[in-house]
């Protein structure tokens, strides 16, 4: 018999009722592609507030299906100006706190669904609940589902968000948790953000279960939403999740990987997600297609840069800063954008590498090599020229706090690595 369980939560219009229903989806989405030619942007800052301004007209952009994965190419080596040069700007470094302000109040709300969803059904996964989301989680996700909905609703004449806006934000947040549940027991990590995991706490077990849990809870809250577009979207998302899993596996110590195959991956394991967040809110603003799919690449552009920061900062930050050892992920035999440029320029890397760093210092040495052969140096060029199409991307959306939030999101992420 199938179980189906009912809660009140409340997402500011009105307090919804949604029951738990089970549903599954084979099918494909469609995937597109914003190519790009001769674009320029400067950066400016106005007192407070950051403003993105062309430099010249924007050139025409041609939006095509997504049948490989060459779309993830757009912008990568394009010898342009850039549209953020942040080493040339004086200006006041943006924190999360101040970026997310224009929608605090959403986002209180949404903790506090969280922790009604999760913790509702027995005393474990109440437990789980408040390790997870008590853990400070930046909730940069459904922050964006926020943003880039509030900034679409005056597109389509919306005066506040809509149940499903709501809705669409906790169910991004429960799918990204759940993946980091599940991440952290493949990873064997033992802390996230600062506090235990939850299998360092209650075991392997108890954490597969959890995350199991909370992609089934987040499916059947997509499905009460009624929309198939974008059930189709998220249910993709999940999907993507596993392949990014298995390609990473299937690669480790690979020193043949190529870029394409990184940035396939990276968007397997991180833009998808935040791609679809922005679309959905998008299409439930009843934004035209074309703005839906200009979203749709932002989230991608977006997450695809914030990868890669996180992959460099794998390499220039301290262990204290990081959480973790630097260098675990080219430990692990994870071959990111760093290392992958730096094999184009050094020999003996591949050498270390393959070895799998049997040598008492040989990671340590890997790590040097790929500071001292502009693997890093690439890999931020790598992350601008992705956040260069982020910005572009928004040149659809009217002038609004919530469209400087956004662009304001993209500097962030890059003021990381500055």
């Amino acid at each position: 018999m199938m179980s189906m369980t009912c809660h009140n939560l409340d997402f500011g219009a009105r307090v919804l009722d949604l029951v738990a229903v089970g549903s599954s989806s084979n099918a494909s989405i469609e995937r597109h592609s914003v190519k790009s030619h001769g674009k320029t942007f400067t950066s400016k800052v106005y007192g407070a507030r950051r403003m993105v301004c062309s430099r010249q007209n924007i050139s025409r952009t041609r939006v095509f299906s997504r049948n490989t994965s060459q779309a993830l190419f757009d912008g990568v080596g394009e010898r342009t100006a850039p549209v953020l040069d942040l080493k040339k700007e004086a200006k006041i470094p943006i924190s999360l706190a101040k970026l997310f302000e224009v929608v605090a109040d959403d986002l209180q709300t949404l903790n506090q669904n969280l922790q009604s969803i999760v913790g509702a059904e027995n005393p474990v996964l109440m437990s789980t609940a408040e390790q997870i989301f008590g853990a400070g989680g930046k909730r940069m996700r459904p922050a964006l589902v926020f943003l880039v909905s509030r900034a679409t609703a005056e597109l389509a004449g919306l005066n506040d968000l809509t149940t499903e806006h709501r809705c669409l934000a906790v169910i991004i947040e429960m799918i990204h948790t759940a993946s980091l549940i599940h991440d952290d027991v493949l990873d064997e990590s033992d802390t996230r953000r600062g506090k235990e995991t939850v299998h360092q706490l209650y075991g392997t077990r108890v954490a597969i279960l959890a995350g199991d849990f909370m992609f089934a809870q987040s499916s059947w809250y997509l499905a009460n939403l009624e929309n198939l577009e974008v059930i189709k979207l998220i249910s993709q998302v999940i999907k993507d999740f596993a392949s990014g899993e298995i390609k990473q596996a299937s690669s480790l110590f690979d020193c043949d990987v190529e870029l394409e195959e990184y940035l396939l991956k990276s968007y397997y394991k991180t833009a998808s997600l935040i791609a679809a967040s922005t679309k959905g809110a998008a299409i439930f603003s009843g934004a035209d297609r074309s703005v839906t799919e200009q979203m749709y690449e932002f989230g991608k552009n977006l997450g695809l840069s914030f990868q890669v920061v996180d992959d460099i900062l794998d390499f220039t930050q301290s262990a204290e800063q990081l959480g973790k050892p630097a260098g675990s992920d080219l430990a692990k035999g994870n071959l990111t954008a760093p290392v992958i440029f730096a094999l184009e320029e050094e020999p003996k890397l591949r050498e270390i590498i393959e070895s799998e760093f049997c040598e008492t210092g040989s990671l340590d040495e890997a790590i040097e090599l790929v500071k001292q052969c502009g693997g890093i140096e690439r890999a931020q060029e790598l992350a601008k020229e992705k956040a260069d199409l982020a910005i572009k991307n928004l040149q659809c959306l009217p002038q609004s706090n919530f469209r400087f939030a956004l662009q304001d999101m993209v500097v962030f992420n890059l003021e990381r690595i500055d």
